[in-house]
């Protein structure tokens, strides 16, 4: 099984910066789009930024010019650098992982996993 571990939420002033980090473990042949979701309290889970294993990005609009995405392949790891935060940047944030794992039969299928999600808020 692949399992994602998010670490670095927790509460900061606006303006601030907090980085994430997600690091996935597991049977993994190869990672291809890991992202980073967020859902706030009342709202639906929502976008924030997607990075290719080519390093191609995209990036929700209302975090554009503020956070970063970025990833290490050879520790199987994506970040997400927030500055400038505000307010309504407070959400769970989840990292989210896509690609191919060997299953403990060997057999070898695609994954679509979520991390359990680490919490950021972001006062006035």
């Amino acid at each position: 099984q692949v399992q994602l571990v998010e670490s670095g939420g927790g509460l900061v002033q606006a303006g601030g910066s907090l980085r994430l980090s997600c690091a996935a473990s597991g049977s993994i042949l190869s990672i291809n789009t890991m992202g980073w979701y967020r859902q706030a309290p009342g709202k639906q889970r929502e976008l924030v930024a997607t990075i290719t294993r080519g390093s191609s990005t995209n990036y929700e609009d209302s975090v554009k010019g503020r956070f970063t995405i970025s990833r290490d392949n050879a520790k199987n790891t994506v970040y997400l650098q927030m500055n400038s935060l505000k307010p309504e940047d407070t959400a769970d944030y989840y990292c989210n992982g896509q690609g191919v794992t060997r299953g403990a039969s060997g057999v070898v299928y695609n994954f679509n996993v979520w991390g359990q999600g680490t919490q950021v808020t972001v006062s006035s």
